[in-house]
């Protein structure tokens, strides 16, 4: 399969299932909403959760997506990188946080200061998967 083909299911999406790796070695899985462009994956995530503590460890990590109407799937391997956590509602992690809701929402949120004090008081960050690899199959 033509890795662009894999990749334009990737881009073309927004939903995925994003797999870290436990302490265990088992995998630790996430569903997300997220934003491709360029050989980058990146979306939104809270500190406290398990994803961010695996990876955090090892930054190893995959994505699954679905392909439109079930037939296929892509699956994208890379490493991630981590955001500081959203401190204050002006920072650069608020910014690109605003960045990535309307990349994925393709609209402005109705109430932007309040978006930026939620960002703040819910410890968001964002994760930036840099793609080393996609594979998959599609129907």
């Amino acid at each position: 399969m033509p890795e662009e083909h894999l990749w334009n299911v990737i881009t073309a999406g927004n939903l995925g299932t994003v797999a870290t790796i436990k302490k265990d070695g088992r995998p630790q899985l996430s569903d997300v909403s997220y934003h491709a462009a360029g050989r980058l994956v990146r979306f939104s995530t809270r500190t406290a959760l398990a994803k961010v503590h695996n990876l955090r460890r090892d930054p190893r990590v995959s994505m699954k997506v679905t392909a439109p109407a079930g037939y296929g799937y892509a699956v994208v391997e890379g490493t991630a990188d981590l955001s500081p956590v959203a401190g204050a509602r002006d920072d650069a992690t608020v910014e690109e946080l605003i960045e990535i809701y309307r990349s994925i929402r393709g609209a402005e949120h109705p109430d932007w200061d309040d978006f930026r004090r939620a960002m703040v008081a819910d410890g968001r960050l964002v994760v930036r998967i840099r793609v080393e690899r996609v594979y998959g199959w599609l129907g």
